[in-house]
């Protein structure tokens, strides 16, 4: 596929601020935009202006009384990003600015990559055998191994007796503002894409808080997959 222009604004250093922002607050999450990469692929458009045309006519937010997604409805969500960002984050970032030190710094390090460490490998092996296992005893569950391409963002295999696969990432709720803020990068959609291309099965995000499992009804979804 030959080069073609970008319709991307760059938003320069203020590209962070505002990503942050936004998955924090959840504002451009299916149930505010809808579902954005379903869409673009059921246009499958040829031209930037037919996909914009094709978004605001089939678009509807993702919620219990779905809704159209109009021009005005992006335009509320820009207003509500930058409240959000004026009365919360810069006066958050400011403060933390301000009190930051070395010994932060240096702690923050050690923290990052000797205890959560730990601490992230116990609750894999929580989740796994407390709960995977207990809830789908048809499936056999192995870490991946470092070779895998996808060994980054999937921690454990699940393989039936039939050899049908699927990949597991376990995340703790304490990685994001709240447990609905949680949504992936486009990144590790494209590498969950290829996982199930390749092995036929989905990969699902295990949410793990404490001795909990926030989600537990994913596992009903795991049991139509596997089926």
């Amino acid at each position: 596929m030959k080069a073609h222009r970008t319709y991307s604004k760059d938003f320069g250093k203020k590209e962070h601020v505002l990503n942050y922002a936004c998955q924090r607050y959840q504002l451009s999450r299916p149930n505010k935009v809808g579902r954005v990469m379903e869409l673009i692929r059921d246009c499958s458009p040829l031209a930037f202006e037919e996909w914009e045309n094709w978004y605001f006519k089939n678009s509807f937010t993702k919620s219990k009384n779905p809704v159209s997604v109009t021009k005005e409805t992006l335009y509320e969500l820009g207003e509500r990003l930058y409240a959000k960002i004026t009365e919360f984050v810069i006066p958050e970032w400011s403060e933390a600015f301000r009190t930051l030190s070395l010994q932060d710094c240096i702690d923050y390090i050690y923290n990052l990559t000797i205890h959560r460490t730990y601490d992230g490998y116990i609750r894999e092996k929580f989740v796994v055998l407390e709960f995977l296992e207990r809830k789908l005893p048809e499936i056999r569950f192995e870490e991946t191994p470092s070779e895998l391409d996808h060994a980054g963002d999937i921690d454990y295999l699940g393989v039936t007796d039939k050899g049908h696969t699927i990949g597991i990432q376990i995340k703790p709720v304490t990685a994001q503002a709240n447990f609905g803020g949680y949504s992936l990068t486009e990144r590790m959609k494209k590498s969950f894409e290829k996982f199930t291309k390749k092995y036929g099965g989905k990969v699902y995000v295990i949410m793990s808080v404490k001795d909990k499992i926030a989600n537990e009804e994913i596992i009903e979804e795991i049991k139509k997959d596997i089926n």
